[in-house]
């Protein structure tokens, strides 16, 4: 008989005060014992957009260490990840539950956490620095989405990115951004010489801020119900082409996932002056699930 190790994780809907709404998330709250190779076969076990991983932390100024991993790959950063394994380090105690500024560390580095308490606390990430990269043609990405050249704005589609790069193509409505839809083939006609795996991030400006879907089946995922690490990124491009004030104090709000049925909210806030503008990025969460894994020991 083999010796067994068990690991506790929890589920969570992420960017949503209801269950089963939002993007899901499996968090190892103690992963201590796992190697790359087995997170990764548990990401792809689970099948959720992402599963992270919390070990000790290396840095003295975080609170714990935390991996996070799609289907398919480890990520440098992303944003549903954390907030929600933010929300469990809380619930749990594993960082104290009064807590309302503290640091993950992640393979981005470190990322600051922000508590709006009350009955369920919202949570903010401030996005790391943000870098605006290559160019895509306007006429191959409305192509690749199964749209009209004109349902797109007169603005360049464009790679920006906080640790997860990102393609943004900005539609005029909301109809627009539902008929959207794309294949492996479809991202790599956008994404031309680029490398790394990209995300494609279809929106429309609305009057609360903006109405999003993501693609992103380069890492196995065939759509995302919410993508905090390029929200912070969505802010910075629409600002660059004023499709939002850049004032530090405003607010606003992403609403993604409404196609697929996982209707998700991403609070958006500006913070420091015009050219040195801090993002961040916050949500809800509502937890759903409490397990145990129960896998062949390698010790």
């Amino acid at each position: 008989m083999p010796n067994l190790s068990k690991y506790r994780y929890r589920v969570v809907d992420v960017f949503t005060e209801n269950p089963l709404q939002g993007n899901p998330l499996a968090v190892f709250t103690d992963a201590r014992g796992m190697d790359t190779a087995l997170m990764q076969k548990i990401a792809l076990e689970l099948n959720l957009s992402e599963t992270t991983f919390v070990f000790p932390a290396n840095r003295k100024d975080c609170a714990v260490n935390v991996r996070i991993f799609t289907p398919r790959y480890e990520m440098q950063f992303a944003g549903h990840p954390t907030i929600g394994t933010s929300f469990v380090l809380l619930d749990d105690g594993i960082v104290p539950k009064d807590t309302t500024q503290f640091m993950l560390e992640e393979k981005v580095g470190p990322i600051p956490i922000r508590v709006d308490t009350g009955v369920q606390p919202l949570i903010w990430l401030k996005t790391p620095p943000i870098t605006f990269e290559a160019l895509a043609e306007r006429a191959v990405c409305a192509k690749a989405l199964g749209l009209e050249l004109n349902d797109l704005f007169d603005i360049p589609p464009q790679l920006v990115t906080a640790g997860n790069p990102t393609f943004f193509i900005a539609v005029k409505n909301k109809e627009a951004v539902d008929l959207a839809w794309m294949d492996l083939s479809g991202v790599k006609a956008i994404k031309g010489n680029y490398a790394n795996p990209v995300c494609i991030f279809v929106f429309a400006p609305t009057p609360t801020g903006a109405y999003s879907r993501m693609f992103a089946q380069e890492y196995g995922i065939i759509e995302d119900p919410a993508t905090g690490s390029s929200t912070g990124p969505l802010a910075a491009y629409m600002m660059r082409h004023r499709l939002v004030p850049s004032a530090s104090g405003t607010r606003f709000i992403s609403e993604q996932g409404v196609k697929m049925g996982r209707r998700s909210l991403l609070h958006v806030l500006i913070v420091g002056e015009q050219g040195s503008e801090a993002i961040e990025v916050g949500g809800h969460v509502a937890p759903l699930v409490e397990a145990t894994m129960t896998l062949p020991s390698t010790t």
